[in-house]
């Protein structure tokens, strides 16, 4: 009878000898036993040390319920049958109560679920499901030029982050080139108008090594890489490139961004070095060779257009001569005219025709070359000449800066038509001709126009640092908010911009409500918004401390809203009325660091949070938010959601070694079947879940050029969003399930996790609601 009342055992420290005790938890008693040979100075056991020593086996017994003690007086064959069983026991039956992990020293612990048995033999497998990219949102225009083109295959093809875009105008489907290990910050086409040259940033790996720079050349229809070029050659970065006209495109002249932004000239298909110069210590904005003369290269920047000349393997170069007219600070763009005259952009807002001329002896003196001058200047933009761009029959484009103008003129630079650009899409930076009259337009907020000078332009994206990324509980759309100010919201099926509204304020986190008709922002200074999905208006507006909003969540009945502060606190809200009064119900005090994550449990009570010490606390709501001290009694409790970075079932997507910050964000899907992870790599990571074991394998995936803020499954699963921070970036990813993916959990030694409640779902009058 004594045998079957155990019901579970670890170890402890001896109080005589120091070494390991077995103990043993009975429905009542709370026995030890332990080899030892016994102290000399041990009191014999009576009534009130109840302790009976048997030569080397010791039983100790308290009954904790009365506080009583009584003499446990077993049979010395009785106590060795007991010790070998329990050791059997413990071999063949290994239970742990609780695992630890250290994030920069610091131990946390993890306690382990009743359901699980073995954990040491607990197998962690790669999920069945993977991610194919599916959509990239978003363009970078900000801080790179000439980087938007048409193909003749009716695709646009530009670049953000790591990946290169080419969006089919027609049939609005896109393909993505995903060799980069690092931001591509330009582009060239080859006249042949199918091989693409595309040069990155130098970057760093995860252990802050600098990744070196290159340029791959690559076939636009196939996306096969053809030739790498220049890797160990560029440092920092590669700022510009070009390929040749005259000579079919045999050679790439490629311009870095090291101090001196070394020129250096390229045979692409030998995969050979031919010339390389110092070109100036000033920023270079653009370099091109001449399309009638491949020895003949000019680039332009800050304070200069320079004119370069290869002659028996070595490059000379010119500076232009403004004479008379003023010298601009920048000189911005430059393109070569239908007559071989070479036109500029600068600064001051005008357009400059360049040609040769014969050496002004009275001004050079003797023996001066002839030299470009100044033939022209036409005033065309207030502010600065963005791009420039020909058309087919001669006539050229301009785009301004300030001003925000697009101007068509004619060959002979006399204006003929002109629109200007909403001040919310920001500065043109360059222009693409689709067909003569329909253009392609990307801006300095990062958004990519398609329309003309008739029907006007739209479309808008992000313009700095995202964090912020709710999906919708119902249908295929989701909401990003970031440090511009700017709220989207977006359509993942058809890959459009629902509807973009501008805050007085940074937007660091959202969330939609159970019913689909509110999402609540919150902001940087610890003002929080509650927009209506339909109208875009404010229905609520709230303030809680003085600082940075990190987590917004509705509990799964949408009854309570948390919110999640920089100020160590969590407060709780009261909702009512659809989602558009909030009242506050208490507040969750007990954290010493602020609130990095948090989730409700299934049933509404609790809360589980993290913070930036690496804190797991628990929390009843329902009870009056009070802190739960004893957090093993949350071992089994199950979560609406699981977007907290530290806990037992997400233990596994930590790498050794890790310093707590190396992971933003991390997501499990509404099936409870995999977990997707933000990394600080610029990587996004797919685990099976639960993943409660360390070192558990993972499918990796690239694209953002920098770390990665946030990441959120669409409601039913077919998609996962991921947000760049620096790169601005939005990548989709499709999920991809297998066949017996689709049937049944991956293989795991784990049991089955439970699913969510269906009868929390909106039903389809919503859906028409929204729709």
């Amino acid at each position: 009878m004594f045998l079957l009342q155990i019901t579970m055992f670890c170890l402890s420290a001896c109080n005589y000898c120091k070494s390991e005790v077995l103990n043993l938890f009975t429905v009542q008693n709370f026995c030890m036993i332990h080899i030892c040979d016994p102290p000399p100075n041990l009191p014999p056991p009576n009534e009130q040390t109840p302790t009976l020593w048997c030569s080397k086996w010791l039983l100790k017994e308290n009954i904790s319920k009365t506080n009583q003690t009584s003499n446990c007086r077993l049979p010395h064959p009785l106590l060795a049958m007991i010790f070998r069983y329990v050791i059997s026991l413990s071999l063949f039956f290994p239970f742990r109560h609780s695992i630890k992990m250290f994030i920069r020293g610091r131990p946390i612990t993890m306690y382990v679920p009743s359901n699980i048995q073995n954990y040491d033999d607990l197998r962690m497998d790669l999920p069945s499901e993977k991610l194919d990219l599916d959509w990239v949102y978003g363009y970078r225009g900000r801080d790179c030029r000439g980087n938007l083109y048409m193909l003749p295959s009716g695709e646009a093809v530009y670049f953000i982050a790591c990946v290169v875009v080419l969006y089919h105008v027609a049939n609005r489907t896109q393909r993505h080139y995903r060799k980069h290990t690092d931001c591509v910050r330009c582009l060239a086409i080859h006249p042949d108008k199918v091989l693409i040259a595309s040069g990155q940033t130098a970057g760093v790996d995860k252990d802050g090594k600098p990744l070196q720079p290159f340029v791959h050349i690559w076939d636009s229809t196939t996306l096969v890489t053809l030739q790498q070029i220049g890797l160990g050659t560029f440092e920092r970065g590669v700022g510009s490139v070009a390929f040749s006209n005259a000579d079919a495109g045999a050679f790439l002249c490629v311009i870095d961004d090291s101090n001196e932004h070394m020129l250096s000239l390229w045979d692409w298909n030998k995969n050979t070095k031919v010339v390389e110069v110092k070109s100036t210590n000033e920023a270079v904005f653009a370099v091109e060779f001449n399309p009638a003369d491949t020895n003949n290269i000019i680039t332009c920047g800050k304070s200069h257009v320079y004119f370069w000349t290869l002659s028996a393997g070595t490059l000379t170069k010119k500076q232009g001569i403004f004479g008379k007219y003023k010298k601009p600070k920048f000189i911005m763009c430059f393109v070569f005219s239908l007559t071989g005259d070479v036109l500029t952009g600068d600064s001051e807002g005008n357009i400059l025709t360049w040609g040769k001329s014969a050496a002004d002896i009275k001004t050079l003196g003797k023996g001066a070359k002839e030299t470009f001058q100044i033939m022209k200047q036409t005033r065309a933009h207030e502010g600065s000449v963005f791009t420039l761009c020909v058309l087919q029959g001669g006539a050229l484009l301009s785009g301004g800066g300030k001003d925000r103008r697009i101007i068509r003129w004619s060959a002979d630079l006399a204006p003929e038509r002109e629109c200007e650009i909403p001040e919310k899409f920001g500065a043109v930076r360059t222009i693409a001709d689709v067909d003569g009259e329909e253009l392609l337009v990307g801006t300095t907020r990062n958004a990519i126009l398609r329309g003309s000078f008739s029907d006007g332009f739209v479309a808008i994206g992000h313009v700095d640092e995202m964090w912020g990324l709710a999906t919708h509980p119902f249908q295929n759309i989701f909401l990003t908010c970031g440090n511009d100010k700017q709220v989207c919201l977006w359509n993942a099926e058809e890959h459009t911009l629902g509807w973009c509204t501008t805050l007085e304020e940074s937007g660091l986190c959202a969330d939609f409500s159970p019913n689909g008709a509110v999402v609540s922002v919150g902001l940087w200074t610890g003002r929080w918004v509650v927009l209506d999905l339909q109208t875009r208006e404010v229905v609520s507006d709230l303030i809680d401390g003085n600082e940075q909003l990190s987590v917004m969540r509705y509990s799964p009945d949408g009854s309570f809203l948390a919110v999640g502060s920089h100020d160590n606190l969590i407060y709780i809200y009261s909702v009512t009325e659809g989602g558009r009064r909030y009242t506050r119900f208490g507040k969750c005090t007990g954290h010493s660091s602020f609130i990095t994550h948090l989730d409700w449990s299934k049933d509404g009570k609790y809360i589980m949070s993290n913070s930036g010490d690496y804190e797991i606390l628990y929390w009843d709501v329902a009870g009056g938010c009070k802190l739960l001290r004893n957090r093993y009694e949350s071992k089994d409790r199950e979560w609406a959601s699981y977007t907290c970075v530290l806990g037992f079932h997400v233990m596994g997507v930590w790498l050794e070694g890790s310093d707590g910050t190396d992971i933003n964000a991390l997501c499990r899907s509404h099936s409870e079947r995999i977990v997707a992870v933000a990394d600080d790599f610029c990587k996004v990571h797919l685990f099976q879940y639960p993943c409660p074991k360390p070192k558990a394998p993972s499918h990796r995936y690239e694209g953002h050029g920098s770390h990665v803020t946030n990441v959120r499954f669409t409601h039913c699963d077919s998609h996962l969003l991921s947000l760049g921070g620096k790169d601005t970036c939005i990548l989709q990813w499709r999920v991809k399930r297998s066949g017996a993916a689709e049937k049944e959990h991956p293989t795991s030694s784990l049991p089955p996790p439970t699913s969510l409640n269906s009868s929390s779902e909106p039903g389809k009058q919503k859906e028409k609601e929204m729709g």
